[in-house]
Protein backbone atom coordinates (compact mmCIF):
# COMPACT_ATOMS: atom_id res chain seq x y z
CA UNK A 1 0.00 0.00 0.00
CA UNK A 2 1.25 3.48 -0.88
CA UNK A 3 -0.43 6.67 0.29
CA UNK A 4 -0.27 10.45 0.13
CA UNK A 5 -1.87 12.42 2.97
CA UNK A 6 -2.39 16.16 2.43
CA UNK A 7 0.87 16.48 0.50
CA UNK A 8 2.02 19.82 -0.88
CA UNK A 9 5.27 20.49 -2.70
CA UNK A 10 6.75 23.89 -3.48
CA UNK A 11 10.14 24.08 -5.19
CA UNK A 12 12.83 26.61 -4.36
CA UNK A 13 12.00 28.59 -7.50
CA UNK A 14 8.52 29.20 -6.13
CA UNK A 15 6.70 26.67 -8.34
CA UNK A 16 3.98 24.92 -6.36
CA UNK A 17 3.81 21.46 -7.92
CA UNK A 18 1.34 19.83 -5.52
CA UNK A 19 -1.45 21.28 -3.42
CA UNK A 20 -2.91 19.22 -0.56
CA UNK A 21 -2.90 15.91 -2.47
CA UNK A 22 -4.33 12.79 -0.81
CA UNK A 23 -4.81 9.35 -2.35
CA UNK A 24 -4.14 5.71 -1.58
CA UNK A 25 -3.10 2.84 -3.86
CA UNK A 26 -3.78 -0.61 -2.43
CA UNK A 27 -1.63 -3.66 -3.00
CA UNK A 28 -2.13 -5.14 -6.46
CA UNK A 29 -3.80 -2.08 -8.03
CA UNK A 30 -2.90 -0.66 -11.44
CA UNK A 31 -3.38 3.11 -11.39
CA UNK A 32 -2.81 5.72 -14.08
CA UNK A 33 -1.74 9.28 -13.23
CA UNK A 34 -2.77 11.65 -16.00
CA UNK A 35 -2.73 15.39 -16.55
CA UNK A 36 -1.12 18.07 -18.65
CA UNK A 37 2.62 18.78 -18.38
CA UNK A 38 3.31 20.47 -15.06
CA UNK A 39 0.18 19.04 -13.40
CA UNK A 40 2.25 17.27 -10.74
CA UNK A 41 2.54 13.68 -12.00
CA UNK A 42 6.33 13.44 -11.98
CA UNK A 43 6.51 15.18 -8.61
CA UNK A 44 4.40 12.40 -7.14
CA UNK A 45 6.78 9.76 -8.50
CA UNK A 46 9.82 11.65 -7.17
CA UNK A 47 8.29 11.99 -3.72
CA UNK A 48 7.63 8.27 -3.49
CA UNK A 49 11.25 7.66 -4.44
CA UNK A 50 12.50 10.20 -1.86
CA UNK A 51 14.21 12.12 -4.65
CA UNK A 52 12.25 15.11 -3.37
CA UNK A 53 10.75 15.98 0.01
CA UNK A 54 7.26 17.45 0.43
CA UNK A 55 6.76 20.94 1.81
CA UNK A 56 4.00 19.51 3.99
CA UNK A 57 2.00 16.31 4.42
CA UNK A 58 2.90 12.63 4.77
CA UNK A 59 3.91 9.85 2.37
CA UNK A 60 3.43 6.22 3.42
CA UNK A 61 4.72 2.94 2.00
CA UNK A 62 3.29 -0.17 3.64
CA UNK A 63 2.25 1.90 6.64
CA UNK A 64 5.67 3.49 7.15
CA UNK A 65 5.95 7.28 6.97
CA UNK A 66 8.92 7.49 4.63
CA UNK A 67 9.59 11.10 5.55
CA UNK A 68 10.73 9.91 8.94
CA UNK A 69 13.41 7.68 7.45
CA UNK A 70 17.05 8.51 7.95
CA UNK A 71 19.12 9.15 4.85
CA UNK A 72 20.91 5.81 5.20
CA UNK A 73 17.54 4.01 5.27
CA UNK A 74 16.31 5.40 1.95
CA UNK A 75 18.25 2.91 -0.26
CA UNK A 76 16.53 0.07 1.60
CA UNK A 77 13.14 1.66 0.91
CA UNK A 78 13.97 1.96 -2.78
CA UNK A 79 14.57 -1.78 -2.96
CA UNK A 80 10.81 -2.28 -2.64
CA UNK A 81 10.29 -0.15 -5.78
CA UNK A 82 10.99 -0.76 -9.42
CA UNK A 83 11.17 2.36 -11.58
CA UNK A 84 10.82 2.77 -15.35
CA UNK A 85 11.65 6.16 -16.86
CA UNK A 86 10.98 7.68 -20.28
CA UNK A 87 14.67 8.20 -21.02
CA UNK A 88 15.87 4.63 -20.31
CA UNK A 89 18.95 5.53 -18.17
CA UNK A 90 20.90 2.43 -19.19
CA UNK A 91 24.63 1.98 -18.63
CA UNK A 92 25.97 2.54 -22.17
CA UNK A 93 29.10 0.40 -21.82
CA UNK A 94 27.36 -2.54 -20.14
CA UNK A 95 25.58 -5.40 -21.87
CA UNK A 96 21.86 -6.01 -21.49
CA UNK A 97 22.66 -8.79 -18.99
CA UNK A 98 24.96 -6.54 -16.97
CA UNK A 99 22.51 -3.62 -16.97
CA UNK A 100 19.91 -5.85 -15.36
CA UNK A 101 22.42 -7.61 -13.12
CA UNK A 102 23.55 -4.24 -11.76
CA UNK A 103 20.17 -3.77 -10.07
CA UNK A 104 20.74 -7.04 -8.22
CA UNK A 105 24.33 -6.25 -7.34
CA UNK A 106 23.38 -3.02 -5.57
CA UNK A 107 21.08 -4.94 -3.22
CA UNK A 108 23.75 -7.54 -2.44
CA UNK A 109 22.51 -10.48 -4.50
CA UNK A 110 24.97 -13.34 -4.91
CA UNK A 111 26.53 -14.16 -8.31
CA UNK A 112 24.58 -17.41 -8.28
CA UNK A 113 21.27 -15.57 -7.75
CA UNK A 114 22.16 -13.15 -10.55
CA UNK A 115 23.00 -15.95 -13.00
CA UNK A 116 19.64 -17.57 -12.27
CA UNK A 117 17.36 -14.54 -12.08
CA UNK A 118 18.57 -12.27 -14.91
CA UNK A 119 17.87 -14.78 -17.72
CA UNK A 120 14.39 -15.29 -16.23
CA UNK A 121 13.41 -11.65 -16.48
CA UNK A 122 15.06 -11.18 -19.88
CA UNK A 123 12.93 -14.06 -21.14
CA UNK A 124 9.85 -12.47 -19.52
CA UNK A 125 10.37 -9.25 -21.50
CA UNK A 126 11.31 -11.03 -24.72
CA UNK A 127 15.04 -10.26 -24.69
CA UNK A 128 16.62 -13.63 -23.95
CA UNK A 129 18.49 -13.52 -27.26
CA UNK A 130 19.85 -10.00 -26.62
CA UNK A 131 21.60 -10.63 -23.30
CA UNK A 132 25.07 -9.90 -24.71
CA UNK A 133 24.06 -6.86 -26.77
CA UNK A 134 24.86 -3.27 -25.78
CA UNK A 135 22.30 -0.45 -25.53
CA UNK A 136 23.45 1.22 -28.76
CA UNK A 137 22.70 -2.02 -30.62
CA UNK A 138 19.07 -2.03 -29.48
CA UNK A 139 15.94 -0.31 -30.77
CA UNK A 140 14.12 2.13 -28.50
CA UNK A 141 11.53 -0.51 -27.66
CA UNK A 142 14.22 -3.03 -26.78
CA UNK A 143 15.99 -0.50 -24.56
CA UNK A 144 12.74 0.13 -22.69
CA UNK A 145 12.29 -3.63 -22.25
CA UNK A 146 15.73 -3.71 -20.61
CA UNK A 147 14.55 -0.95 -18.28
CA UNK A 148 11.47 -2.98 -17.39
CA UNK A 149 13.61 -6.06 -16.75
CA UNK A 150 15.91 -4.02 -14.53
CA UNK A 151 12.91 -2.62 -12.64
CA UNK A 152 11.38 -6.02 -11.87
CA UNK A 153 14.47 -8.19 -11.40
CA UNK A 154 14.41 -7.76 -7.60
CA UNK A 155 10.68 -8.63 -7.47
CA UNK A 156 9.51 -5.22 -6.19
CA UNK A 157 6.14 -4.82 -4.53
CA UNK A 158 5.55 -1.55 -6.41
CA UNK A 159 6.44 -0.50 -9.96
CA UNK A 160 6.56 3.25 -10.63
CA UNK A 161 6.52 4.25 -14.30
CA UNK A 162 7.04 7.86 -15.39
CA UNK A 163 5.97 8.28 -19.04
CA UNK A 164 7.47 4.87 -19.94
CA UNK A 165 6.05 4.89 -23.49
CA UNK A 166 6.70 8.55 -24.25
CA UNK A 167 9.53 7.88 -26.71
CA UNK A 168 7.98 4.82 -28.37
CA UNK A 169 5.62 4.33 -31.28
CA UNK A 170 2.17 2.93 -30.53
CA UNK A 171 2.94 -0.67 -31.51
CA UNK A 172 5.99 -0.89 -29.26
CA UNK A 173 4.22 1.02 -26.49
CA UNK A 174 1.43 -1.55 -26.61
CA UNK A 175 3.97 -4.33 -26.11
CA UNK A 176 5.45 -2.55 -23.08
CA UNK A 177 2.01 -2.08 -21.53
CA UNK A 178 1.23 -5.77 -22.11
CA UNK A 179 4.32 -6.57 -20.05
CA UNK A 180 3.10 -4.20 -17.32
CA UNK A 181 -0.26 -5.97 -17.35
CA UNK A 182 1.41 -9.33 -16.87
CA UNK A 183 3.52 -7.96 -14.02
CA UNK A 184 0.39 -6.55 -12.39
CA UNK A 185 -1.47 -9.87 -12.75
CA UNK A 186 1.41 -11.46 -10.84
CA UNK A 187 0.69 -9.14 -7.90
CA UNK A 188 2.88 -6.08 -8.39
CA UNK A 189 1.25 -2.71 -7.69
CA UNK A 190 1.70 -0.28 -10.60
CA UNK A 191 1.48 3.51 -10.60
CA UNK A 192 2.01 4.85 -14.12
CA UNK A 193 2.17 8.51 -15.16
CA UNK A 194 1.29 8.90 -18.82
CA UNK A 195 0.07 11.19 -21.61
CA UNK A 196 -0.91 8.19 -23.75
CA UNK A 197 -4.68 8.58 -23.94
CA UNK A 198 -5.17 5.43 -26.03
CA UNK A 199 -3.46 3.28 -23.40
CA UNK A 200 -5.62 4.66 -20.61
CA UNK A 201 -8.82 4.33 -22.65
CA UNK A 202 -8.12 0.76 -23.73
CA UNK A 203 -7.22 -0.57 -20.28
CA UNK A 204 -10.04 0.92 -18.19
CA UNK A 205 -8.07 0.91 -14.93
CA UNK A 206 -8.31 3.39 -12.08
CA UNK A 207 -7.40 6.88 -13.29
CA UNK A 208 -6.23 9.78 -11.11
CA UNK A 209 -6.40 13.07 -13.00
CA UNK A 210 -4.10 15.89 -11.88
CA UNK A 211 -4.82 19.55 -12.63
CA UNK A 212 -2.67 22.42 -11.34
CA UNK A 213 -1.16 20.27 -8.61
CA UNK A 214 -4.47 18.94 -7.31
CA UNK A 215 -6.49 15.78 -7.86
CA UNK A 216 -9.34 16.77 -10.16
CA UNK A 217 -10.79 13.28 -10.46
CA UNK A 218 -10.15 9.76 -9.15
CA UNK A 219 -12.27 6.96 -10.56
CA UNK A 220 -12.25 3.28 -11.38
CA UNK A 221 -12.54 2.20 -15.00
CA UNK A 222 -11.79 5.72 -16.11
CA UNK A 223 -10.79 7.14 -19.46
CA UNK A 224 -8.36 9.88 -20.44
CA UNK A 225 -10.24 12.99 -19.39
CA UNK A 226 -8.63 16.37 -18.68
CA UNK A 227 -10.77 19.41 -17.95
CA UNK A 228 -13.57 19.49 -20.49
CA UNK A 229 -11.81 17.18 -22.92
CA UNK A 230 -12.04 13.41 -23.24
CA UNK A 231 -9.83 11.50 -25.66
Amino acid sequence: MIEFKNVSKEYKNGVRALNDVSFRVDNGEFVFLIGQSGAGKSSIIKLFMCEERPTSGQVFVDGVDILGLKKKQIPFLRRSFGVVFQDFRLLPKATVFDNVAFAMQVVGASPREIRRRVPEVLSQVGLAARARSYPHQLSGGEQQRVCVARAIVNKPSVLLADEPTGNLDNEIAHEIVDIFNEINRNGTTILMATHADWIVNSMQKRVITMEHGRIAEDREGGDYHIGNASY
